[in-house]
């Protein structure tokens, strides 16, 4: 195995962390951030800690299994935590952690543009599809 210098190695570990790069781990990252039902899910509980049921009814469209997978992916990426409270029947609150707070004004900036700019993004897209039809 050759040495490396330092410069070889901040090199290294620069690309590591380099989404333009096909192997790096952060446009796992970058996929699940960009997913809507994550950005929905994160901007929900924004206001506080929520029950399953409430987050339901909150994301007009959200299958259970959608629900369910993304809650389940955020808490493993350690943006939301679950907490179960023994009881009949079980309550379960979902809440954002530290980390996930820190991603909040940037999620929250997402779909506040968003919901500002979706008439000129249709707009838009009209005139696209009758200038290509």
């Amino acid at each position: 195995m050759a040495t490396q210098t330092a410069a070889e190695q901040r090199e290294e570990a620069r690309k590591a962390f380099d989404a333009y790069f096909s192997q790096c781990p952060s446009r796992k990252l970058l996929d699940r951030l960009s997913d809507k039902w994550v950005t929905l899910v994160l901007t929900a509980l924004q206001a506080g800690p929520c029950r399953y049921s409430d987050l339901a009814r909150r994301i007009a469209g959200v299958s259970q299994k959608m629900l369910t997978q993304t809650l389940r992916v955020l808490e493993r990426d350690g943006l939301v935590s679950r907490t179960l409270t023994p009881s009949v029947p079980v309550r379960v609150d979902y809440e954002l952690t530290p980390l996930g707070e820190s991603l909040m004004p940037l999620v929250a900036a997402i779909k506040s543009w968003a919901e500002a700019h979706i008439e000129d993004v249709e707009r838009a897209r009209e005139h696209y599809d009758a200038v290509n039809a």
